[in-house]
């Protein structure tokens, strides 16, 4: 099978970032939005990274053009059904996810592969909201999408072997490295990357060392680009905890349990960078401080 049309579920930051890599890659891509509102919203989040590639000299401007040419925003589901795959990144809730995927299995053409790009919610959950199982894969893009090479490439029971492989081959099309992987909680990424980010909350609150010093020590001792609590907030301490509970839910490990001071920090919605508050302080988004109360 050959993808020549791709589709998009959502346009918010992760929805854009795919958008916007498929486009760059050569394929027309329809979007689908709730509202003209976060559609707008969402292109205009395209346009502005894509400027800032061609001030950069990374882009020219007719290539800048051509991207924004194959992009079509649409509030409308019928739009999709000439779409060779359809890429999902929506809310994290699988209720809403299969509403989505209920409402577009009549649509789509038979032979489209459907892809979610969660981080959390089971593939198999959502394929059997679908007629056709053996046609669903994971494609965990990571976050920003657009610079981020990575992308986990989920197979359930169910997916034929032959979608599978166009999937794996459709990535690479996009300039990304694709990993396999089957479908258990958290896949690859998350199953290691969460265990560590709650060992780190833990180390802490055992008072091993500060916020500053386990950063630092992460970053200069193990080489990582960023310590703990900078990834934490920028992954989200409310998404951060939810893939735990999620993971806790399936293995019933002490390992992947949130710790207290986290659900606490979400319950206050102190979310991290988004937010502007987290295990650091954003109120000067260039020059992050531990939150005062946090501070060793």
């Amino acid at each position: 099978m050959e993808i020549r049309e791709v589709g998009v579920l959502g346009c918010g930051l992760m929805g854009s970032g795919i958008a916007q890599v498929a486009a760059a890659s050569g394929y027309p891509v329809t979007i689908l939005e709730v509202n003209k509102e976060l559609l707008d919203r969402g292109l205009g989040n395209i346009s502005q990274r894509v400027d800032k590639l061609v001030q950069k000299g990374s882009l020219k401007s007719d290539e800048k053009a051509a991207i924004q040419g194959r992009l079509h925003g649409t509030t409308k589901i019928e739009d999709l059904k000439n779409c060779d795959i359809i890429i999902e990144a929506i809310i994290e809730k699988v209720e809403e996810k299969n509403r989505m995927w209920r409402s577009l299995d009549s649509i789509v053409k038979k032979d489209a592969i459907l892809a979610s790009n969660t981080s959390s919610v089971s593939i198999t959950d959502m394929m059997v909201a679908t007629s056709r199982p053996e046609r669903f894969v994971g494609v965990h893009f990571m976050n920003p999408v657009p610079i981020m090479q990575l992308v986990e490439v989920i197979k359930t029971i169910a997916t034929d072997q032959t979608v599978y492989e166009t999937a794996i081959d459709f990535v690479k099309k996009l300039g990304k490295q694709p990993v396999r992987t089957s479908d258990r909680p958290g896949f690859i990424v998350n199953r290691v990357l969460v265990p560590y980010l709650l060992d780190a909350i833990r180390a802490f609150e055992e008072g091993v060392g500060s916020i500053e010093d386990i950063d630092k020590s992460m970053k200069l001792g193990c080489g990582h680009p960023m310590g703990p609590f900078i990834l934490l907030d920028f992954v989200g301490l409310d998404t951060t905890y939810y893939i735990a509970n999620i993971l806790f839910d399936e293995f019933k490990e002490p390992r992947f349990a949130p710790p207290g001071l986290l659900k606490r920090m979400v319950v206050a919605g102190w979310h991290g960078r988004k937010t502007g508050k987290g295990f650091y302080d954003y109120a000067d988004p260039n020059n992050p401080k531990v939150m005062e109360h946090l501070k060793r």
